[in-house]
């Protein structure tokens, strides 16, 4: 299989506290990677430091083979290589971040036309497939106050592959919605799986990382912990923190 991220030595540090403390780890195309671990273990510092969000303070991202990113030579990156660094990602927040100005459809090409990737036919065309694809086509002429939680973390699902990403990023994509709400975006991003995209699930859901990663990294207090297949990690952890960590996540689960 083609190996489309590479992850090595990667480290953060905000000011005395290191969160990242050297995060190694790969990831072939069509994968998907799901990332548990306790609040505040660096989860979202991982994929924000991916989505050049933050910049890591040593190591190096690789896509496709390509060094995108090195530690050390951060400080000489000028904003229009950091703009097509950002290319190779996507990213889905937790909080949706629509632009409530815009409708559904603005919402899903501005980036496409900013960047003036194509022409207006052909960028609307692609907005209008993304749109079906994650069952909100009826909704093109809405705007984001008008849908649920759920519509808009969909529209925002589908705003992120508009710029045909290597690697798909979510952050929680459904802690901000109640559990109705929770099934119908965990759909789409099984779908998506189904697609062959290549994605990074940053999550609480523990049955849907069990049932769709192919791939489970725990992160506990800056580093990797634990890493493997959904059947070693959840069935025979070797580390105690993940042990505990999954005892816990249980007992929230079925509220024991």
């Amino acid at each position: 299989m083609q190996t489309v991220l590479e992850v090595k030595g990667l480290r953060k540090s905000f000011g005395r506290k290191e969160v990242l403390k050297g995060i190694d780890f790969s990831l072939d195309k069509g994968q998907v990677l799901a990332i548990i671990g306790s609040s505040g273990g660096g989860k979202t510092t991982l994929l924000r430091c991916l989505n050049f969000l933050e910049f890591a303070n040593a190591g190096q991202i690789l896509v496709n083979g390509e060094v995108i990113y090195d530690g050390e030579l951060s400080k000489k990156m000028s904003e229009a290589e950091l703009r097509k660094c950002r290319l190779h990602f996507g990213l889905v927040f937790q909080s949706f971040n629509l632009f409530p100005q815009y409708s559904v459809l603005d919402n899903v090409m501005l980036a496409p036309k900013l960047l003036k990737v194509d022409s207006a036919d052909t960028i609307k065309r692609e907005a209008l497939a993304l749109l079906e694809k994650v069952g909100l086509t009826e909704k093109k002429d809405s705007f984001p106050c008008e849908l649920s939680g759920g519509q808009q973390q969909r529209v925002a699902i589908a705003r992120a592959l508009a710029l045909h990403p290597n690697i798909l990023c979510f952050d929680e994509p459904t802690s901000a919605l109640d559990p109705e709400l929770t099934g119908e975006v965990l759909r789409v991003i099984r779908n998506l799986k189904n697609g062959d995209s290549t994605m990074i699930i940053v999550t609480h859901e523990m049955e849907f990382a069990k049932n769709v990663a192919d791939k489970v990294i725990f992160i506990d207090d800056g580093v990797i912990a634990e890493m493997g297949t959904p059947q070693q990690v959840f069935e025979n952890p070797t580390n105690e923190r993940t042990k505990e960590f999954l005892r816990v996540s249980l007992e929230n689960a079925t509220g024991e």
